[in-house]
């Protein structure tokens, strides 16, 4: 489950359909916010219209489902993704979204940092697999620092130099101190001090921590 994800504009949903098989997966279930009740909420910020017009179905949410090869082509990715829209706007604390919360058994995305506390609580009351991208300084979070110290989550390997990069069609502010810098890319934002946070085993954090021995701390002293 993707519950913060539009496949219309962002990769993410694009990426587990494109590897469907390979990743083994059994459904891909994405969630998009409607734009009107974004814009309601958040104001210009979410003012993204793919329709073109506002709509009583701008109200809505939007659901992405893939589980088949809906073409006949004998593979199963983006194309045969099939969609519809939700009786809500798509707020992932919606009874309509838990619903589909409850069903999954991962759950991926990059929520709203603002709501980060809110997101993790919802997926941890039902007990769900998960990889979400947070700002760092969550760790400190009183929600979130005790489940790192009682092991029930943790870390992922860290984004190069401590920052994402998400593709835009914003236009980029040429006088942030990182536009010459070795750090920008052209088409992305770059959005600083971010990590993965999950309860998903992986091999790194179970190697073992590279420590100094007392000579070593003498030679470099």
């Amino acid at each position: 489950l993707l519950p913060c994800d539009d496949p219309e504009w962002s990769n993410f949903t694009k990426y587990f359909a494109e590897n469907f098989s390979a990743l083994g997966l059994k459904k891909l279930i994405s969630t998009s916010y409607a734009p009107e009740a974004k814009t309601a909420k958040y104001g210009d910020l979410f003012s993204y219209d793919s329709s073109g017009g506002k709509s009583p179905l701008n109200e809505r949410g939007k659901i992405f489902v893939l589980d088949h090869d809906s073409t006949g082509d004998g593979r199963i990715d983006f194309k045969d993704i099939k969609w519809e829209y939700l009786d809500g706007d798509g707020d992932f604390r919606s009874d309509e979204v838990k619903q589909l919360r409850d069903q999954s058994d991962i759950i991926v995305t990059n929520p709203p940092f603002s709501l980060f506390r809110e997101f993790l609580v919802w997926i941890l009351e039902a007990e769900k697999q998960f990889a979400i991208i947070g700002n760092r300084n969550a760790i400190t979070y009183k929600e979130v620092f005790p489940l790192i110290k009682e092991n029930l989550i943790w870390l992922d390997n860290p984004f190069v130099r401590g920052a994402g990069y998400f593709k835009s069609s914003m236009e980029v502010d040429k006088s942030l101190s990182y536009y010459n810098s070795h750090d920008y890319r052209e088409g992305f934002i770059r959005v600083p001090g971010v990590r993965w946070f999950t309860n998903v085993e992986h091999g790194r954090r179970h190697l073992p921590l590279q420590l100094m021995s007392m000579a070593d701390n003498i030679k470099y002293s």
